[in-house]
């Protein structure tokens, strides 16, 4: 029998870590995040008898399971290695966020004279400065995802390894956890993708790119997704000279053309050298730095550099749990789900980057509401949440931004859809003209000959703050005429949306209608 069983009133503890070897630079801002989010001297609760719940893994999808599940009165535990809050607070969506933000200002300070604002004696950034930035920024949101905030709302906090007993405990340090449901929510790591070479050099990934503190004087970004254009774009923007290389053609592959186009030109503006098609790619240590040779349309490239980043690619971390044991079936991609987010173990649920192809953080979030309400609830019939009935959108925080909701243009042709699609240019929108940020574009598609909305991507400076306005339609039923009855403050780029709309309506006035209404108007002279 386990000591832990053996001796049901001794406490667990933490084990004392160095927080540099969780996070670095040990600085006061690092020390005060892992103070938050994996405190060396915290002491792990007496397990209880049985939860309703027992989350594996406290990034987003994690963190919302538990809070949500202990909200509505169950006896929830939660276990995590490594930093809660998982990639969005330590080595994603925030620390990505708050380099974009400076390297923005760096771009407007740039160009500021284009506005009449001259900058006298030029300017110079301060990289030190922008990464001590980040990480005091991160610092100050980690109480958010905090161990004692969430022993403050009734959860059990576990810091250590997990590993699944049976098809109903779990085992974490010793202890064992005993559970009515559970829920993997272990998300992925980055991916190291089978390039020659790339074995003999230390390259960074999105988990380590945000460790530096000098600004490399050049860079390789390998793979031209989400990541790697946000951090191609920042870095040369901050002042390195950075080459972007994608194996496909362009940038952001996934994306529609004409919208990836956009940011493709964007880059280039900024500075970044893309070598898309890139072939015979083989990575070599070089003189204290990095060497890549490559093929990019019929041209030999030989390129040095300080630093590599690798964003190509994620890997579910499914390893080392016990996910057997339990039970639970796995793929290349992760943890294999059901449409309510259900293993094969009927015990046990999964969420967020595990088991989703959409590895966001409100796609996360969204995941985990679904396993609170069929894992607690999932009895009744009429309670149950499918994944499908989710309206998706993500954006890629480049300038300008690239927004999208629904299905993309490649989906609907795949499928044999009809539809229109109706596209809104941001060089008819008058605040981007007032605001000198005219390169983008709106594409709405709906059913042929219809409102209905089916997709959407927008290219501007702010498009994922603007394309909510889709997903709220899109979500509860909203056509494309009916945006175009929604009243936007003037002058707004968001207007572009009713321009859409207004673009639908028109295609409504057949030449019967106009006939009509010119008789009409014409009996009323």
């Amino acid at each position: 029998m386990p000591e832990s069983d053996a001796n049901p009133s001794r406490e667990e503890h933490a084990d004392d870590e160095d927080p540099s070897a969780l996070i670095r630079p040990n600085d006061a801002a690092n020390r005060r995040l892992v103070a938050n989010v994996h405190p060396p001297d915290w002491t792990n609760p007496r397990p209880a008898e049985r939860y309703n719940l027992v989350v594996i893994g406290a990034g987003t999808a994690g963190l919302v399971t538990a809070a949500g599940a202990a909200g509505l009165g169950a006896r929830v535990a939660l276990v995590e290695r490594h930093l809660m809050g998982g990639d969005c607070l330590n080595v994603g969506c925030v620390p990505s966020k708050a380099l974009i933000r400076c390297a923005r200002a760096a771009y407007d300070v740039r160009v500021a004279n284009t506005f009449g604002v001259n900058v006298p004696g030029g300017f110079n950034v301060d990289f030190p400065a922008v990464m001590q930035r980040m990480r005091d920024l991160r610092a100050d949101i980690s109480p958010h995802d905090s161990a004692q905030r969430f022993r403050d709302l009734g959860v059990d906090v576990f810091i250590g390894d997990a590993k699944f007993t049976s098809h109903d405990t779990v085992d974490v340090g010793g202890a064992k956890l005993r559970f009515a449901k559970a829920c993997i929510a272990t998300g992925a790591r980055a991916a190291a993708p089978p390039i020659p070479g790339l074995d003999t050099i230390e390259y960074v990934t999105n988990e380590t790119v945000f460790e530096l503190t000098e600004l490399p004087r050049t860079m390789i970004v390998v793979g031209a997704g989400p990541i790697g254009c946000e951090m191609a774009q920042a870095f040369s923007r901050f002042g390195s000279k950075v080459y972007l290389i994608e194996a496909e053609h362009s940038v952001l592959p996934r994306e529609d053309r004409s919208a990836a186009e956009l940011v493709r030109a964007a880059l280039e503006r900024d500075g970044v050298t893309l070598l898309c098609c890139g072939k015979s790619t083989t990575f070599s240590p070089s003189d204290g730095g990095h060497r890549v040779t490559l093929e990019s349309h019929g041209q030999h490239h030989d390129i040095a550099a300080d630093v590599v980043l690798v964003s190509v690619g994620r890997t579910p971390n499914i390893d080392g749990i016990g996910l057997d044991v339990a039970g639970v079936r796995t793929d290349k991609s992760g943890v294999v789900v059901d449409d309510t987010l259900r293993t094969s173990n009927p015990r046990v649920f999964a969420a967020g980057d595990v088991c989703s192809r959409y590895k966001f953080t409100h796609t996360a979030d969204f995941l985990a509401r679904i396993v609170i309400q069929n894992a607690l609830f999932g009895f009744v019939p009429l309670m149950k949440a499918k994944v499908s009935a989710l309206t998706v959108p993500w954006c890629t925080y480049t300038d300008p931004e690239i927004a999208h909701v629904g299905r993309t243009v490649a989906e609907l042709q795949d499928a044999g859809v009809p539809f229109d699609t109706y596209t809104v240019p941001m060089s008819s929108v008058d605040r981007a003209l007032l605001e000198g940020h005219t390169d983008g574009l709106l594409k709405v598609h709906t059913v042929k000959d219809k409102d209905t909305i089916l997709g959407a991507t927008l290219v501007a400076r702010h498009a994922g703050d603007m394309i909510s306005e889709l997903c709220l339609a899109m979500t509860h039923g909203v056509g494309l005429g009916g945006l175009a009855k929604v009243m936007h403050p003037y002058p707004t780029t968001a207007d572009a949306i009713r321009k859409a709309g207004d673009a639908y309506n028109r295609t409504r006035l057949t030449e019967t209608t106009k006939t009509i209404f010119e008789k009409l108007m014409a009996w009323q002279r």
